[in-house]
């Protein structure tokens, strides 16, 4: 097959000859004239490729999705073409379905969950019932030990409802702790299966809410789950910090929380506009146009006819966008006085052409302009309406 070696298998053929020559100079097969972890470095270019990419879940996908867990009904676990596996009960499908929409768990960390695993958070004075936080005791992880995560109160009720009618059987041992615990999540005295969210649980919500199980960047897995929650609560109104989320995640470095902390299109264009770069660098004045000027032929015999209002006053200079002197207007030839009678001719002037023109400044002037409008508002100071006068 004429295809190009993936990613991974790039770095691997890198690796062997690494190791390859290294032993040769550590057997002292060969002399030793290269350092060979240099040599056989892994370029840059090849590292990108295999680095994690957490895909999202697009929001209004996620929405449908949260709705379809929190109304599951009994039905909505047939399957189609009259393969019936409603061999799950409804409070253990629902409490698996909600754990993973809003806990932002690992698949392994969803089926080893111990039973007695929900502590709450009760609400504080003043706030009400529905206000207290589920507190969720999360087992050893790949990366570190067990830790505790508030998640939503709706997963809490979940699970509760789940142990109720749950089955008392005996101890079974985890596979990664190698110690008897209660698992929470087990049907007819065994545990669940390893694709249990991937194959059933995804599947059933996907066609409760009415989403394909694919959209534009994959299947939709167990994993992206978190990685979408990750997302949403970085880029919320009030986002969580990434020291808060590490530990909310358990993560047990840092760098691997940046992957899932992405910034999303719709925060990245409120910062863009929050920003204002067109406005520190583009200005907009008020240009008048002498139609009569233009209409005799004066304009084109090189007589003024553009002039460029200033607020207190005018410039009749044709260049005053590329005019290193705009700020010192006063003292220049160009510069009509608003109280002149030129000025107010011009004012007056029926035949003037009123236009918006885009001039770039600097900071300085920019600084100089907002200044000059604070002194003028303060001189100006609040105006009296002609009813509110004695």
């Amino acid at each position: 097959m004429n295809r190009p070696l993936s990613a991974s298998s790039r770095v691997a053929h890198i690796q062997a000859l690494r190791c390859f020559f290294s032993d040769l100079m550590t057997w002292e097969w060969m002399i030793p004239r290269f350092d060979p972890r240099r040599t056989f470095q892994c370029p840059r270019s090849i590292s990108a490729l295999r680095m994690p990419k957490p895909r999202i879940i697009a929001e209004d996908i996620w929405a449908k999705l949260l709705w379809a867990g929190l109304n599951l009904t009994y039905e909505d676990m047939a399957q189609p073409k009259g393969q019936n596996t409603k061999r799950h009960p409804l409070e253990l499908f629902r409490a698996l379905s909600l754990v993973w929409l809003f806990a932002g768990l690992r698949s392994d960390e969803i089926r080893r969950l111990r039973v007695g695993c929900v502590r709450w958070n009760f609400a504080k004075q003043g706030k009400s019932e529905e206000q207290s936080v589920c507190l969720l005791e999360v087992p050893a992880n790949k990366t570190g030990g067990p830790y505790t995560k508030p998640v939503h109160r709706a997963v809490g009720e979940a699970i509760e409802e789940w142990q109720k009618i749950r089955p008392v059987t005996k101890a079974i041992s985890d596979k990664k702790t190698g110690e008897c615990a209660d698992l929470l999540f087990v049907n007819r005295g065994r545990p669940l299966g390893r694709f249990i969210v991937n194959h059933t649980v995804i599947p059933v919500l996907c066609r409760k809410a009415g989403v394909p199980e694919r959209d534009a960047r994959g299947s939709i897995t167990s994993h992206r789950a978190r990685s979408t929650i990750a997302t949403q609560l970085y880029n919320a109104k009030q986002p969580m910090l990434l020291f808060a989320l590490k530990e909310w995640l358990g993560h047990r470095r840092l760098e691997s929380t940046q992957w899932y902390a992405k910034v999303t299109p719709d925060k990245l264009t409120e910062a863009y506009l929050d920003a204002r770069y067109f406005e520190r660098n583009v200005a907009v004045v008020q240009v008048l146009l002498d139609r009569a000027a233009i209409e005799n032929g004066a304009a084109a015999r090189g007589e003024t006819y553009k002039y460029v209002h200033l607020g207190h006053g005018y410039c009749a200079n044709p260049y005053w966008a590329q005019c290193v002197h705009r700020i010192a207007c006063q003292r220049c030839e160009f510069y009509l006085p608003g109280d002149s009678a030129k000025a107010q001719a011009l004012e007056a002037n029926a035949h003037n052409l009123k236009l918006l023109e885009q001039i770039p400044v600097t900071e300085t002037e920019r600084q100089t302009l907002e200044g000059d409008r604070k002194v003028l508002q303060k001189l100006i100071g609040p105006v009296t309406l002609q009813s509110e006068r004695p």
